[in-house]
């Protein structure tokens, strides 16, 4: 580890059901890593899937996580509400031409990938809306 860097690593689990052993196996390696570094341990909530949240969820995965003696040294960050800072975030990568907003329809999306799977090439996104000049966005 560079000398001048401090480990910061994250556990960021998603509310959806209770905490299972592979996301503790996960949480207790990034706690170790970061203690055996110094380092901080963070907890995100994953909580923006709001149909698939789960009533307690997070009080269980935060009970299960001080239960098993894994203490966050910070957090717990809800992303859910923070949606603001991340939208400053965006709004300067799009005023910058780093991103650009993307106006697929999800069923044209599904149509371009069954494509790509029928002529067997990886699925990924074609970028067409990157092409976009600004006066057709606005």
């Amino acid at each position: 580890m560079p000398i001048n860097k401090k480990v910061r690593v994250r556990f960021a689990p998603s509310p959806t059901g209770f905490l299972h052993i592979g996301g503790l196996r996960t949480a207790l390696y990034n706690y170790l890593f970061a203690k055996k570094h110094k380092g901080s341990f963070i907890l995100r909530i994953e909580d923006t899937d709001a149909k698939r949240k789960v009533e307690g969820g997070l009080e269980n995965i935060i009970n299960t996580l001080r239960a098993c003696g894994l203490d966050y040294d910070e957090g717990p960050f809800i992303q859910s509400e923070r949606l603001e800072i991340y939208k400053k975030h965006v709004d300067e990568l799009i005023k910058n031409g780093h991103a650009y907003y993307c106006f697929c329809a999800s069923a044209e999306l599904e149509k371009e990938r069954e494509a790509q799977k029928k002529k067997k090439l990886p699925t990924k996104y074609s970028g067409k809306c990157s092409k976009l000049k600004k006066s057709e966005v606005n």
